[in-house]
This record gives C-alpha cells, sequence and structure tokens, in this order.
C-alpha cells in the first residue's frame, strides 16, 4: 500500500495527508478506518526514460561535441562549463554559454554543425549502460508503459534506440525535434505523456539524470527519479 508523503510514527488516529495524525475523527470513525490515509499516490502505470545520461553513457561525448564546435565557431568554453549544461537541447544550452546576438545570428548553423560532428565523430562511441534492455522488460512484464523523452534530435532518437535495444519495449517517444523548448522546459515530457494516451501526469514517473529533468518533469507536474549514472557535477 502507498505510503504517506513522509515517514511518522503510529498514533491512534488517522494520517492526514502531511503525515499528520487527525485524532478526532480516530475516534469517531469506525474501527476499519483508523488507519486509513486520506491522500495514497496513484499506481503508478508508465514511465518515461531520459536518454543520455540515463540509458546511454553519452553526456561526456556530448559535451566534447559542443566544446569543439564552439571553438570551429571561434568561441573558447571551458569543459566543465559545457559539461553543466548537457541535458538541455541547444536552443535552452547555447544561450547560457555564448553571447546573444551570436545565438541569434548563427544558431542555427551552429547547432547544425553541432549535430553532424557528433553523429560523425562520437555517435559510434554510444554504448547503453548494462542491463538497459533487460530492465525495460522487467517493467514492461511489471504491467508499466514506456516511453522515452530526450532532448536529442530526431536522427540521434532513432540511433539510441539501436543502441539500447529498447524499441520493441517502448511505446512513445519525443525529442527535440517534436518541443517547441527543450529542457528544461516541459514540452518534451508532455509530448511523450500526450503519446503514451490515457495516463495523468500522476500515473508516470519520469526517469532522469540532471537537474534539467527534474525541472522540466516538476512543470509538467509529473514525479522524478534521479539517476547519478550520469555524472551530474
Amino acid at each position: 500500500m502507498p505510503r504517506p508523503s513522509r515517514v511518522v510514527r503510529r498514533h491512534r488516529g488517522t494520517w492526514l495527508a502531511d503525515g499528520e495524525v487527525d485524532r478526532e475523527r480516530a475516534r469517531t470513525g469506525s474501527r476499519r478506518s483508523r488507519w486509513a490515509v486520506r491522500k495514497r499516490w496513484p499506481v503508478i502505470r508508465g514511465m518515461i526514460f531520459d536518454i543520455d545520461g540515463t540509458l546511454v553513457d553519452s553526456v561526456d561525448l556530448h559535451a566534447r561535441a559542443w566544446q569543439e564546435t564552439f571553438r570551429h565557431f571561434g568561441h573558447e568554453i571551458p569543459y566543465d562549463r559545457v559539461r553543466a549544461q548537457i541535458g538541455k537541447g541547444g536552443d535552452q544550452l547555447m544561450p547560457a554559454l555564448l553571447p546573444e546576438d551570436v545565438v541569434r545570428d548563427r544558431g542555427e548553423q551552429i547547432e547544425a554543425y553541432r549535430g553532424d560532428h557528433y553523429k560523425r565523430v562520437y555517435l559510434p562511441e554510444d554504448l547503453a549502460f548494462p542491463s538497459v534492455r533487460e530492465l525495460f522488460e522487467r517493467l514492461r512484464a511489471d504491467g508499466k508503459r514506456l516511453a522515452l523523452a530526450s532532448s536529442a534530435r530526431g536522427d540521434e532518437l532513432e540511433a539510441y534506440n539501436r543502441i539500447t535495444r529498447v524499441g520493441d519495449l517502448i511505446e512513445a517517444e519525443s525529442s527535440s525535434d517534436d518541443a517547441e523548448r527543450s529542457k528544461p522546459h516541459p514540452d518534451i515530457f508532455q509530448a511523450a505523456l500526450g503519446r503514451l494516451g490515457g495516463l495523468g501526469p500522476d500515473e508516470v514517473l519520469v526517469v532522469g539524470d540532471t537537474p534539467y529533468d527534474a525541472e522540466a518533469a516538476a512543470k509538467a507536474g509529473i514525479r522524478t527519479v534521479g539517476m547519478t549514472c550520469g555524472g551530474w557535477p
């Protein structure tokens, strides 16, 4: 049975949503309802997974690709600053690292170069973390509906399906191509949730590795499971 939002001591009363005890209700209520929980979390029926740093060991590779792209266009940005922005799409990452006029005048050109550079140099090095497919198989066997949601471009997402070998186990996917704004805005997770169909945000968990995943999920009303495998500093 789902627990209250925080751990409480056992009192002779009824748990409230915040974990406090309603003693008056306990005195006047039936014994059967004495330990009733007023608010319960809905059953989790779906899970939406981020990819980079969550399912695929690619964060460092993306950081290198962006740093080398910026250098190509005449901007030397320290690796650590670039890496701290990985998890955002280019529309959110570039304004955090480049002058506004550069993003305005050359942003599309820079992002296109980065995409081609990444696919040519680094995508062949991408590896899934161990047991990703086995995890998805177990979740499916448990009745969970699964989706992928990434700030990557659509063509990169197709490659990740091959790398993770979970394409036949998911019901939906969304990329930065499907959203007006990438993470930490909620658009990508909202798109994935909509494509799952029939599930409310409180019936789904997002699994990600950066604060940008957690922020985007929270804005969409979805709870988050945070992973450390992406190496967030």
